[in-house]
Formats: C-alpha cells, sequence, structure tokens
C-alpha cells in the first residue's frame, strides 16, 4: 500500500491502534521539548513518576519565555530547570540561547524522528521532516518516562505547491494564504503534508515558518519532505550525517487535497484579532503604524534578519514609531554581527531584543494604547500583547520592515528592488551554551526557589457532577484568555497563585466566584482553547474546582489537557442548546458511565439538555482515575 509521509512516520512509531483517521493511536516519542513556561511543571510531574532518566533519545530543557527577571520567581525556575535537567539526563539549554523552536531546529530536528514538545509550535520541526507535535506538559512527562503519545490518528490533507514565490512574497504569505482559507479551526484532527514541485524552492527556515503557523490552524502538525533543500541546510549545520530522504510514496492517497500556486500569491497580514482575518498589505496602504516588532520562533532565522538589514541599511526607522527585533537564536545572533546586518539595524536606530519569546507572550515591548503593532509572529489574540486595546497585525519580515521605515502599511512590492539573501554554506556552530547532562545523575541537587508550589492532584471522578454555570463565553476562546500569560508567567510554578487569575480579562471575578461556589462548569462556544498548549488552562482551572466544560466544540490540545486533569469535556449535542443556559444557571449531570447517553440537567430552567464527547476508552480511565498523573501513581502502585 503505497503510504504519503505522515503515515510512513506514524507507521514505523506506531506503539497501539490503526491508522485510520478518527481512531485511537498512540506513538513512541523520539525526542521531546519544553519551555521554561511549561516545563517547571513538566519536570514537576516527571518526578512524580518516579522515573529515575528520561528514557527518550533525546530531551531538551530550553530557557526562552521567562526572562525578565524581575524578582527571585525567573531565575529560581532556571536553577530548578538546570539541576533536573542534570538529575534526569536532558540538554539544558541557557537562558540566551535562543527561541527554543529557532534552536531545535538548527541543532537537534532531524527527518522521520518523532518530537512532542510542551509548547503548541512544535511544529516548526516539521519543516526539517520531523512529526513534530505540540501537547500539554502533562503528556510531555509522560512520553520522558518512556511512555507512548496518545492521540486520534489524524486525516492528512495535502497541500500541494508549484510555481515559485515572486518578490516582496514570503513563507508568511504562504501560510497566511493557507489560513485564509481554512480558518482558525478549519485543521482540527489533521495534518497538513506540503509536496509538490513549488516545496524545492523553499528553504528549510522558509518551510519550518510554514509548518510554525500550521498550530493556528488548529492541526495536529505540519510537515515537509526531507529532500536535497533538507540536506542542504543539515550539512550546513554540520549535520548531513542525520538526513535522510524521506517523501511520499508514489500513488499516496490523502483525505483532502488544497492547491496553492506560489507565483500568485502577494503580500498578506492577519488583521485584528485573529490569524485567519486575512487582509492584502496592497488594502492597508497607507495606515499608520505604532509599532514594529520583528522575531518569534516564526520569523526569526538567518535569512529573515538579513533580509530585514538590507531593508534598513541607510535608512532610519519612522519618528512615530518603534522599532524592535529580536533574533532566533544565538547563532543568528552572532552572525549577523559578524557579517554587518546587526550594524545595520542598530544603524536605524531598531532597538535589539533578547533571543527570546519576549513580545510574542505579552513580556515587554508593549504598544501604545490603541496603537497599531506590526509583527512577524503567529498570534496576534486580543490582549496578548499587554495592551489589552492595541491592533495587531501579523506580517512577513519584509512587510514589517518597510512599514517601519515608512510609518505606514506600504505594499513592499512598491519599496523598490527586492533584497537578495542566499543560505549560508555553513552556519557558526557554537554549542556551549547547551549544558549535556552527566552520565550519572543521582548525586545532583535540585535546587527549588520558594516560588515553587507543590503539584496539585485531582481525586477520582465524582459520579454526579452538579454545580453551577461558572462563566459562559462564546467561540474561539484562547488559552489566552484563560490563563494570561505575561507578567504573569513567573506563577507558573505556583498554581495556588496563578489561579487567581484564571478569565481575568473576561471576568475579573471569576476565581473568586469559582471558589465561593465550591466549582463548577464553565460553558463555551467554538473552538475553545485554542492557541498556546499551556496545560495551566486546564490545571488551574481543575484547582478552583471546575468540574466539567461543556462547549460547541473544542481545539485538540486543550481537550486533552482538560482530561488530564480530570476535567470531563463535553460538547453539545445540538449547538444551539448554547442558548439554554446562563451564568449562575444550576448544573446536574450523572457521569457514573460515560459510555451511554449522557443528559446535562439545567435545573434552573427545568431543562434537559443531551450532550456527547469523543473520549476513548483511555480517555475515560484517565478522567475517573482524577487525570494522567493520578492514574499513573495507581498503576505504579498496583
Amino acid at each position: 500500500m503505497a503510504l504519503n509521509l505522515t503515515q510512513k512516520i506514524i507507521q514505523a512509531h506506531l506503539a497501539s491502534g490503526e491508522m485510520k483517521a478518527g481512531q485511537p493511536i498512540a506513538l513512541k516519542m523520539d525526542q521531546t521539548l519544553t519551555q521554561d513556561a511549561t516545563g517547571t511543571m513538566a519536570y514537576l510531574q516527571f518526578e512524580a513518576l518516579g522515573v529515575p532518566r528520561v528514557r527518550t533519545e533525546l530531551s531538551v530543557s530550553y530557557v526562552d519565555h521567562n526572562t525578565l527577571q524581575e524578582d527571585f520567581k525567573n531565575p529560581d525556575d532556571h536553577n530548578f530547570l538546570r539541576t533536573i535537567a542534570a538529575k534526569y539526563g536532558l540538554v539544558f539549554s541557557r537562558p540566551g540561547n535562543g527561541i527554543c523552536h529557532q534552536v531545535h531546529l538548527e541543532r537537534f530536528a532531524r527527518p522521520g524522528r518523532t518530537l512532542i514538545g510542551s509548547d503548541s509550535h512544535t511544529p516548526t520541526a516539521g519543516g526539517i521532516g520531523s512529526l513534530a507535535i505540540g501537547a500539554g506538559g502533562l503528556d510531555v512527562a509522560m512520553c520522558m518516562a518512556g511512555n507512548p503519545f496518545s492521540l486520534k490518528m489524524p486525516k492528512v490533507v495535502k497541500v500541494y505547491l508549484t510555481g515559485a514565490l515572486p518578490a516582496w512574497v514570503t513563507a508568511k504569505d504562504v501560510i497566511l494564504e493557507v489560513l485564509r482559507r481554512e480558518t482558525v479551526k478549519g485543521g482540527v484532527g489533521c495534518v497538513y503534508e506540503y509536496c509538490g514541485p513549488g516545496v524545492e524552492t523553499l528553504t528549510v527556515p522558509e518551510r519550518a515558518t510554514i509548518t510554525n503557523m500550521g498550530a493556528e490552524l488548529g492541526a495536529t502538525t505540519s510537515i515537509f519532505p526531507s529532500d536535497s533543500m533538507t540536506r542542504q541546510f543539515l550539512k550546513a549545520q554540520d549535520r548531513e550525517d542525520q538526513w535522510e530522504n524521506l517523501g511520499p510514496d508514489e500513488g499516496a492517497t490523502y483525505d483532502r487535497e488544497i492547491h496553492l500556486e506560489l507565483d500568485k500569491l502577494e503580500p498578506l497580514a492577519a488583521a485584528p484579532h485573529m490569524p485567519d482575518v486575512i487582509v492584502p498589505v496592497r488594502d492597508l496602504e497607507g495606515k499608520p503604524v505604532d509599532q514594529v516588532a520583528i522575531g518569534s520562533c516564526t520569523n526569526s532565522s538567518y535569512v529573515d534578519m538579513a533580509r530585514v538589514a538590507m531593508i534598513l541599511r541607510g535608512r532610519t526607522v519612522h519618528p512615530r514609531l518603534s522599532l524592535g527585533i529580536a533574533p532566533g537564536s544565538r547563532q543568528v545572533l552572532a552572525m549577523i554581527a559578524e557579517n554587518g546586518y546587526l550594524n545595520d539595524m542598530i544603524g536605524a536606530g531598531a532597538r535589539l531584543l533578547e533571543s527570546a519569546c519576549g513580545p510574542c507572550i505579552g513580556q515587554g515591548f508593549a504598544p501604545p494604547t490603541n496603537g497599531v503593532s506590526v509583527r512577524t509572529f503567529n498570534r496576534n489574540f486580543e490582549g496578548r500583547s499587554g495592551t489589552a486595546t492595541a491592533g495587531i497585525y501579523l506580517v512577513s519580515p519584509e512587510v514589517a520592515a518597510v512599514a517601519a521605515v515608512e510609518g505606514k502599511f506600504t505594499d513592499p512590492r512598491t519599496f523598490g528592488e527586492y533584497p537578495k539573501v542566499t543560505m549560508p554554506e555553513r552556519f557558526k556552530i557554537d554549542d556551549s551554551m547547551f549544558i549535556f547532562p552527566p552520565e550519572d545523575g543521582s548525586k545532583v541537587e535540585i535546587l527549588r526557589g520558594p516560588n515553587i508550589a507543590p503539584l496539585p492532584v485531582k481525586g477520582e471522578l465524582e459520579p454526579r457532577l452538579e454545580g453551577v454555570a461558572l462563566i459562559k463565553v462564546g467561540d474561539n476562546i484562547t488559552t489566552d484568555h484563560i490563563m494570561p500569560a505575561g507578567k504573569y508567567l513567573p506563577l507558573r510554578s505556583n498554581v495556588p497563585e496563578y489561579a487567581k487569575h484564571v478569565f481575568e480579562s473576561i471576568d475579573k471575578e471569576f476565581a473568586a466566584r469559582a471558589k465561593a461556589k465550591q466549582g463548577g462548569f464553565i460553558i463555551g462556544g467554538e473552538n475553545y482553547g485554542q492557541g498556546s498548549s499551556r496545560e495551566h488552562a486546564a490545571l488551574c482551572p481543575m484547582y478552583l474546582g471546575v468540574k466539567a466544560v461543556i462547549v460547541k466544540s473544542f481545539a485538540r490540545i486543550h481537550l486533552a489537557n482538560l482530561v488530564n486533569f480530570g476535567i470531563v469535556p463535553l460538547t453539545f449535542q445540538n449547538p444551539a442548546d448554547y442558548d439554554k443556559i446562563d451564568l449562575n444557571d444550576h448544573l446536574h449531570i450523572d457521569v457514573s458511565d460515560l459510555s451511554r447517553p449522557l443528559v446535562l440537567d439545567n435545573r434552573t430552567k427545568g431543562i434537559k439538555i443531551p450532550v456527547v464527547h469523543s473520549l476513548s476508552g483511555r480517555d475515560i480511565e484517565i478522567l475517573k482515575a482524577g487525570g494522567q498523573l493520578s492514574l499513573a501513581k495507581k498503576q505504579a502502585g498496583a
């Protein structure tokens, strides 16, 4: 049977299940990655499993999110992460080494390997031919302990590329066009597999930009073949021996297809406040811009930075705005410094930011009140930038650089000659900011600061759930809405404190109400929980006593996180029944047998509402135990 690339890698790593779309499967994971905002909790969970050393081919702990160090909390977390990596056999990437996805692509990601990461943009590594999946930290902890990763066999969407990108049109415009067609929920349950003659024209960093923002489709992951272009990149990274020639079999079939003619694309922008609100840049011509930010795990590669520098060369940033630039890795920063590109940026008046996530997660460089911020990032959710009233536009580095010079949106095709930048034949290799673990870490002392709180664990599922509707929210609620990042990131290792801010941007009284009511239910619309993989969006509501979340539809990672922490995820059998529940309605449901039809009893209105779920037998077992960690402990005891 002819297999597509996704099926080939899944087949080679299949621990259980059948490759039938929608059916439960489990995959052996070769590699894991964490970042510091999710990693501290993931390693507390790994510790609780009692495994003496990670059982993966490679596990890397990156520090790239929480780097401001306004007080003791961040540096304490970093010490915890560094010492726990040494004890349990992980590679530790020190602060300043760069953004996890950019660095992993450069130094560790491999064709044909599976990778699970506690960050939703882990699919970036799909640009090099890895099957890379974002998940909650607990799922990553379980994989580090040697367990397979459970999911439903995804559908595979063939994205057939022809032609080549014209001047001033970039990989960012490719994925924005896919988002325009597919929307932020169109990829749920799918892998987007890129193929066709147009693939040969895209470098690995360009491919990684596309797979990175596949997360915004709600996709399980995205992947490119491993070909001569992949080999060239690995050779330049002194890793040619890790190259494999991988692609779909001739005659491979797909669940559906999309065709993109690269030569017919134009510069695009995602307008506020969703990554699928796509407009041509020419339609924004002349709109004043207050801030420009260039970087993030999406667009911070060497070529991205070099091209920005060439646009800025000999020019000055417009007086009405501020330009911040964050190279994606120490490797990128060193190379643009050596080649003079950094001088071009600084000479133009750009502000150099850390090689970290920073503004993308609302940590610094926030826009002004009601400001228009043009960013090369992957998300523009309302309030995520740190300024609730700002309008965030997502664009390519080229469009951003031109806007920084002009002070307004400008179709870059009218700006002048397109800067030509070629991929280096050899990147600057310096792995000194990685700390590789000792062979025996048993004597390593783990350093724990006072902000690292004990790990909350839920008891077994009650047969009957009763409580009030604590909050009712609409469609496309993100994990940023549920658990804000930015200034609250230092609280990630302290659930009792962090839980005080659940739903703060929507309803400041939510946490206090949930505590006073001793828990209850969350009611939501379509695509609930989209965005970041942050498991705290399930863990903190669990801590507050949330018993079930009832919505029209879920985003994949958040659905899994709810199960992992023992919160029952249900959907309305009839989406119109969403209108039959209001805030503070008293609800009751019998969940003693999740294999039979379920009925939600709205006792305030005297209405019976049928609800359904998509839980596998394993999911039900996890829920009954009170979450995945509780089940693992129970099984270990047995």
